[in-house]
């Protein structure tokens, strides 16, 4: 499987599908039709010599293989991202962080079609550094999993999700759609409080040793055809939150804030409809980042519009 060899276009519609993990999602948010997407994950199965997905697998499911290109593919759809025409002299970056197991191309989409002046640069973040991340200046705002300290923080929580216990395909445990802890004390839990290295625990419950309890996103994100995992009834919800900090509130995190609360563009909450422009705030933004991330002595903090 040689992934170098596949355009970018194609890879960034795989990608789509393979985080998704939904056709008809997938190809909304890349405005195309559904069929031409099947047909172009079809045409490259066949290309690679290889099935990416699972064949009838609900929910959609990748395949091994599938998860090897989908590493590649991001890789190379970053690389070429690299090597295109720098962001013009004076035109600022929105820059926003997200941890394992978030998907955030409905949003990506929106802001695009919304702010197509002002570019939107989505930085992976491992779960560990979210909080390192946001205090450090790296991302102008960040989807975090929780908890995390809150000290200095704006948030705003989206969703919860469930916990699932991922087994071998074969385990006893697969026949039920939901089990208690109760059920797994006989099992030996793998560890799975480092989301960073939940690979490594994934690979020893596909080698038969043990069991793990992830959040629901975390096992679809690693997926294999050899696993499934069922909703554990009586282990704490995870939740996912925006946060950014608060005295770094500007008008272009507001607007993002809009975008992922599903304001409208024209709601009377949006800060482009109380503004000239959400450019004017690019040069505040970049003073700012030069500035260490903090406003500097006798300047004054962005303040948070009324929410």
């Amino acid at each position: 499987m040689n992934p170098e060899s596949i355009d970018v276009t194609r890879l960034r519609w795989f990608v789509a599908v393979a985080e998704e993990l939904h056709f008809a999602r997938a190809a909304k948010s890349l405005h195309i039709s559904r069929q031409k997407l099947s047909h172009t994950v079809i045409d490259l199965e066949n290309e690679l010599g290889t099935k990416l997905f699972v064949p009838g697998a609900q929910p959609t499911q990748l395949t091994d293989d599938g998860v090897e290109l989908l590493r590649a593919a991001r890789e190379l759809i970053a690389r070429a991202d690299a090597a295109s025409d720098p962001v013009p002299i004076g035109e600022i970056t929105l820059r926003v962080g997200f941890v394992p197991g978030v998907t955030v191309s409905k949003w990506t989409r929106i802001w695009g079609e919304r702010f197509p002046e002002t570019p939107l640069e989505v930085v992976p973040i491992p779960m560990v550094e979210q909080l390192a991340a946001l205090r450090g200046g790296l991302v102008d705002a960040c989807f975090v999993r929780l908890p995390i300290d809150r000290d200095g923080l704006s948030m705003i929580p989206l969703y919860r999700e469930l916990p699932v216990v991922v087994v071998p395909k074969d385990h006893p445990i697969a026949a039920f759609e939901q089990v208690s802890t109760a059920e797994l004390a006989d099992e030996r839990i793998q560890d799975s409080s480092d989301i960073d290295a939940i690979a490594g625990a994934i690979e020893l419950v596909a080698a038969g040793v043990g069991v793990t309890i992830v959040p629901h996103s975390i096992a679809r994100l690693h997926a294999r055809r050899d696993l499934v995992y069922r909703t554990v009834t009586d282990v704490p919800d995870t939740e996912i939150a925006l946060a950014w900090p608060t005295d770094l509130t500007t008008t272009l995190v507001e607007e993002f804030v809009g975008v992922v609360r599903g304001r409208s563009e024209r709601s009377s909450r949006s800060p482009a409809a109380r503004t000239p422009s959400v450019q004017q705030q690019s040069k505040k933004v970049q003073a700012k980042r030069a500035g260490g991330g903090r406003p500097g002595p006798g300047k004054k903090q962005a303040k948070r519009r009324g929410r």
